[in-house]
């Protein structure tokens, strides 16, 4: 009886009862964030004027890189670097920590693990907080920035991204940054729901790797569960995201606009253009979304991997 009982005493032990810190989450996401946008940005510019292309200029992505690197220049396909680093630092800080906080709701408090439909709600209200506080302005401001062509500052509308932002304000008041807000919403709380669970469950099942149990991921071993876990979301979202991108694109001509909403927008592209191209760009989103978390949870999981065992299995 005493074995018995010593055996059950180590096997609680082993049972993590602490969560990581939502700051050590936050910080973890925001060092993936720099890394990501270094490294993915051309994707997302190609992603966009493809989006943007209701002619036919754009014959698929290569064409649409290889034509904007000899009409505008290489850099152009780092247009909006800037405002889509920043986008994407704050952007992660706040998902990582916002969705640890919301962790903490649903987990137990027992043996601190949190299950499935806790983390789905805890992902979507991230995507939601996220998609409302930080994503929306920052992509207006980077998507009218993108869709300018050419480098010539005195042919652009656009300067910079504050030159940008105090532009739409001017035109079009503080609610023309949130844009879009409403399909933005819909498309980040949905891939922040997927994604968290996801990652949690490919970590689990190919590495046997549970939050606070100590084990430090090798950085591949989490490019593969962050590449799976970010394939879902573009699929299902892909409307969402296309009208996003045109609700923000937009700009008022004479007070009157062509989309005058989500449903809108979707009912007129599909009237107009078709249904396949409510699935417009996303091919590169699946160039982008996929690798971008590959290369944000390698990342984050060394920071995460390394707080776990210094500070939860001491």
């Amino acid at each position: 009886m005493n074995q018995d009982a010593a055996q059950e005493n180590i096997n609680t032990n082993l049972i993590p009862k602490k969560l990581i810190p939502p700051y050590m989450k936050a910080l973890s996401g925001s060092l993936g964030g720099i890394m990501e946008a270094a490294c993915l940005q051309p994707i997302d510019v190609i992603k966009t004027r493809l989006q943007l292309d209701r002619s036919g200029n754009y014959k698929g992505i290569l064409h649409c890189g290889n034509t904007i690197a000899r009409s505008e220049g290489v850099r152009a396909l780092w247009k909006g670097l800037t405002p889509f680093a920043t986008h994407l630092t704050l952007k992660y800080t706040l998902r990582m920590g916002s969705n640890a906080l919301l962790q903490s709701a649903f987990k137990d408090s027992e043996t601190g693990k949190i299950s499935n439909h806790g983390r789905l709600i805890s992902g979507f209200g991230a995507g939601v907080l996220e998609a409302v506080v930080i994503v929306t302005p920052f992509e207006v401001v980077k998507i009218r920035l993108q869709q300018q062509k050419g480098l010539s500052h005195e042919l652009l509308k656009y300067r910079g991204p504050v030159h940008c932002a105090g532009m739409i304000i001017k035109e079009e008041g503080f609610r023309g940054l949130w844009a879009g807000v409403t399909p933005t919403i819909m498309r980040n709380g949905t891939n922040q729901s997927v994604m968290f669970t996801a990652k949690n469950s490919f970590d689990v099942l190919l590495w046997k790797k549970n939050e606070g149990d100590g084990k430090v991921l090798l950085p591949w071993q989490s490019m593969i569960s962050g590449f799976l876990a970010g394939t879902a979301g573009p699929i299902c979202t892909g409307p969402f995201d296309v009208v996003k991108t045109r609700l923000m694109a937009q700009v008022k001509q004479g007070g009157e606009v062509k989309y005058k909403g989500m449903i809108h927008a979707i009912r007129t592209i599909h009237a107009e253009e078709g249904l396949v191209a409510l699935w417009k760009g996303l091919l590169p989103r699946l160039m982008r979304i996929p690798p971008g978390q590959a290369i944000m949870w390698a990342v984050a999981d060394q920071v995460i991997g390394l707080y776990e065992r210094r500070y939860l299995q001491t």
